[in-house]
């Protein structure tokens, strides 16, 4: 578990507002809604990068 926890990258909120190109409001409903997990660190949010890349994944429409 401990190899597992020092390759875990984490993202602020604004990292990954800036990642998806959407508001942090839009970050905090998403955590709070619990679509994207993150870690609670005191008053702030830390938000795996693995956990942002999946959301991404499957919330992309299919345009096609």
């Amino acid at each position: 578990m401990a190899a597992d926890l020092s390759e875990a990258r984490f993202l602020t909120v604004a990292e990954v507002a800036e990642m998806m190109r959407v508001s942090k409001m839009t970050v905090y409903r998403l955590v709070h809604s619990g679509e994207l997990p993150a870690i609670r660190f005191g008053r702030s949010f830390r938000v795996p990068e693995s956990a942002v890349a999946t959301a991404l994944e499957h919330h992309v429409a299919d345009t096609a």
